[in-house]
């Protein structure tokens, strides 16, 4: 008891009716006359398809109705009109919606998708687009101003507001009230009509029994020759593209499966196309293998140039190198350039031989030793 006390304190408070009234007979006729008259705009409000409509122009509407022009007026001032509405939203006929601009970010992931949709498509598709575009530059130009027309509109989303008060302002109030129109009516009760008389059948009299079995035999006659025309299209189209080895192509109702009207599907009668050499589709798909080669031809220039700049960069970078290792060379001494060794000559190899065997009767001291004959010697021994 305590709970429902609070609850009924906390209502009294924020100005919310205590128990849930349903709206009147008056409130209902106002509400479907703003619905036909206030003008109103579509949106998406939390993933659903819904209308919504401006406070100050349903204030400015109900000021020129018969509630308030009349002999006795309801509305006499605004602010009696914002009462009544405010009651209308408590009823929950509508509700206060707060606009929230949409960010550049936001936009930009939209048309990033987009762009990526753009990106699946086939190269050959781009090509044909990129003709149509050259050809249609003004066309182009003029869509492009309405465009920025459009971008300057701010753009904006709904959300819930947190206060549900009916203001004579311009903030948007979505609608919850929807009537539902009378010809619904009308064809639900055909409906039951329908099939109360179709289950009752036996008990219809016979000659619109007969009547019904000549109309079901109709029916199912036209289906067949439906698809008996359907079959037949289809071989005449073959054989003609057989004997003609695929140059002359022969549809008979080319519409006949197509996703058009009763009437359309039957009309024209039949569609003529050749596509043998000289013809139009000969001379565009000539082109397309014109711009693939000319695709593979700057491709392989591209390679071409690429691999050219690869190895002039790959020279320079040995320049550099080798550079580099001659200055440091030189800065330790290091002979820039060494000499091979020459072949010796058979007199070259005498002296050094001759050089060696001096060199080899040095002593350990450092002493040289003269070769002395041995004559000399004797002189030498008798004179001592």
């Amino acid at each position: 008891m305590a709970d429902k006390r609070k609850t009924k304190k906390r209502k009294e408070e924020f100005g919310e009716p205590s128990e849930s009234e349903k709206p009147t007979s008056e409130e209902y006729a106002v509400a479907k006359w703003l619905k036909a008259n206030v003008p109103t705009k579509k949106t998406k409000f939390l993933n659903h398809h819904v209308e919504y409509f401006t406070g100050t122009r349903a204030v400015d509407a109900l000021l020129t109705s018969k509630w308030a022009t009349g002999k006795n007026p309801i509305f006499t001032t605004r602010h009696d009109i914002t009462d009544f509405l405010h009651l209308m939203l408590l009823h929950k006929l509508f509700h206060r919606a707060k606009k929230v601009p949409v960010t550049e970010q936001e936009l930009k992931g939209k048309s990033r998708k987009k762009d990526v949709e753009k990106t699946s498509k086939s190269g050959d598709e781009q090509d044909e687009k990129n003709q149509s575009a050259c050809e249609g530059k003004e066309t182009k130009d003029k869509d492009g101003k309405d465009k920025d027309k459009e971008k300057k509109k701010r753009k904006i989303r709904l959300e819930m507001h947190m206060e549900q008060v009916f203001l004579d302002t311009n903030d948007a109030y979505v609608w919850l009230y929807d009537p539902m129109p009378w010809y619904y009516w009308l064809c639900g009760a055909l409906l039951l009509v329908g099939t109360v008389g179709v289950c009752m059948f036996p008990l219809w009299p016979a000659t619109v029994r007969k009547g019904v079995y000549y109309l079901s035999i109709a029916a199912a006659g036209f289906l067949v020759l439906i698809i008996a025309l359907a079959v037949l299209r289809v071989v005449v189209f073959c054989t003609v593209w057989v004997a003609t080895l695929a140059r002359h192509h022969l549809w008979l109702l080319p519409n006949l499966t197509e996703d058009v009207g009763f009437f359309a599907s039957f009309w024209p009668l039949y569609k003529y196309e050749y596509r043998g050499p000289g013809s139009e589709s000969d001379k565009s798909s000539k082109s397309k293998k014109k711009r693939k080669k000319e695709k593979h031809s700057d491709d392989e220039e591209e390679k071409t140039a690429l691999m050219k700049e690869s190895e002039a960069k790959e020279v320079k970078e040995k320049k550099v190198v080798s550079e580099t290792a001659d200055t440091t060379d030189n800065k330790y001494g290091v002979n820039e350039k060494e000499e091979p060794p020459q072949p010796e000559t058979s007199e070259q190899t005498d002296k050094l031989s001759e050089s060696e065997s001096e060199n080899s009767q040095r002593s350990s001291t450092d002493r040289d030793f003269e070769m002395i004959d041995t004559a000399d010697v004797d002189e030498h021994a008798h004179t001592h």
